[in-house]
C-alpha cells in the first residue's frame, strides 16, 4: 500500500499520527517543527525523535514533498514553476520577488470549472482539487521559501471551490506550530461562491480580492458564467455584512479590457454598488490568450480609468504586469506542458 505522507497534516492531525505510532503526545509538536519550519525532506533526519519512533514512523508515512518538474526565469525576476500530478496534469506555481516583497502566487485546484473567457485554466476543464499538503509543497519545495513574505492565491482554481483545503492549508501556513505568516501577508481570491465565501470570511483573517471585472449584470455574464449563480451585487450583499473597517483589506481585482469596462458609466456604477464598503480597486492588464475574443486595453485607457475611480474616491492601483516573457499570466504554462504529453 501506498504510504500516508506527514506533510499538509495540522497538528491535531499530527497528535493522531503520534498516538498511532505510540509516540509521546510532544512528538506531535516536533514534527510540526521539521515539516513546516526546518531545511529538512525526509524522516530520518527528525533528529530529535528517536530512531525507533522515526523507524516506526517510516512504516506508515513519508515526509511527502514534492520538487517541481520545471523552472522558468523571466528577465524582470519572476520565476514560474511547474508541478506535475499524480493524474499526470500540471499545476503553476509563481514566485514575484519585489522591493518590499517577494510574492508567491499559488493554485488551488488542478484546472477549473468556472469557465471565465479571459483565464486559460478554464479552458483546461476541471481535473481536481488540490490537497492542503499540494497547496503549500508549492511553498515549501522551492529554494525561495524562507524569502517569501506574502502569499496569494491566485494561481489556477477557484479557491472557495476547494474551501475545506484551502481553510486547511491557511491554518498551517498561520499557527504558531506552523509556518508561522500574518495572516495579513496572506490573498486569497474568488470569483464570488459566495456560501464558501462566508465560510472564508468566518473561519480565516487573511485578505479577500474578489474578480469583479464589470460591475454590469449582461456585461459580467458574458465573460464570467459564475454571475448566472451569484450575481455580483449578491456577492457585494455579502460582502456588507461583514466588518471591513479593521486591518484585514478587501479588494476587488478589475482586469481592463479593450472597449468593453471602463467607461464613464462604468465608473459612476462601480461607486455606487460599492457605496459603504471600506475597498480598494485593482486594476490588471489583460495579457492575450489564444482565440480569446477579449483584446487587451492600452495603457492611456488603464491610467484614465484609474484616474476617474480616483476622481470618485476610490482608492485604484494598477498591477504592475510581470514574466510576460515566461508565460506567467495563469495557465498559459500548464497548457502548453500538458499539450506536449498528449
Amino acid at each position: 500500500m501506498e504510504k500516508e505522507i506527514l506533510f499538509g497534516k495540522t497538528l491535531d492531525e499530527l497528535k493522531e499520527v503520534a498516538a498511532k505510532a505510540n509516540l509521546p503526545k510532544f512528538a506531535a509538536k516536533q514534527m510540526a517543527d521539521w515539516l513546516y519550519k526546518k531545511d529538512i525532506d525526509s524522516i530520518d533526519q527528525m533528529s530529535n525523535l528517536s530512531l525507533k519512533a522515526r523507524e516506526a514512523l517510516k512504516k506508515e508515512y513519508t515526509f511527502g514533498l514534492q520538487s517541481p518538474v520545471s523552472q522558468s526565469a523571466s528577465n524582470d525576476g519572476t520565476r514560474k514553476y511547474l508541478f506535475k500530478t499524480p493524474s499526470n496534469q500540471f499545476i503553476e506555481t509563481a514566485y514575484i520577488p519585489e522591493t518590499k516583497r517577494n510574492t508567491l502566487c499559488v493554485s488551488s485546484q488542478v484546472g477549473c470549472k468556472m469557465a471565465c473567457e479571459f483565464c486559460m485554466t478554464g479552458r483546461q476543464k476541471f481535473h481536481g482539487n488540490l490537497t492542503a499538503a499540494s497547496i503549500l509543497n508549492q511553498l515549501r519545495s522551492l529554494p525561495e521559501w524562507h524569502q517569501v513574505s506574502n502569499i496569494v492565491y491566485m494561481g489556477m482554481g477557484e479557491p472557495m471551490d476547494n474551501i475545506d483545503e484551502v481553510l486547511k492549508s491557511l491554518e498551517i501556513l498561520t499557527a504558531p506550530w506552523g509556518m508561522e505568516i500574518s495572516p495579513r501577508r496572506i490573498n486569497v481570491s474568488t470569483i464570488g461562491v459566495i456560501p464558501n465565501m462566508t465560510r472564508f470570511i468566518n473561519e480565516s483573517e487573511a485578505h479577500l480580492a474578489i474578480s469583479l471585472h464589470s460591475p454590469f449584470d449582461d456585461e459580467r455574464k458574458s465573460i464570467m458564467p459564475i454571475q448566472k449563480t451569484y450575481p455580483i451585487k449578491e456577492v457585494i450583499a455579502e460582502l456588507k455584512k461583514h466588518d471591513w473597517s479593521g486591518k484585514r483589506r478587501l479588494s476587488f481585482e478589475y482586469i481592463v479590457f479593450d472597449g468593453l469596462n471602463h467607461s464613464d458609466r462604468h465608473v459612476k456604477e462601480l461607486a455606487k454598488i460599492l457605496n459603504g464598503l471600506k475597498y480598494r480597486i485593482n486594476l490588471i492588464r489583460f495579457h492575450q490568450i489564444p482565440d480569446s475574443i477579449l483584446q487587451s486595453s492600452m495603457d492611456d485607457q488603464l491610467l484614465t480609468f484609474q484616474r476617474k475611480l480616483k476622481d470618485k474616491g476610490i482608492i485604484t492601483t494598477i498591477r504592475a504586469s510581470r514574466g510576460q516573457d515566461i508565460d506567467a499570466a495563469c495557465g498559459l504554462l500548464s497548457t502548453k506542458a500538458k499539450n506536449q504529453t498528449k
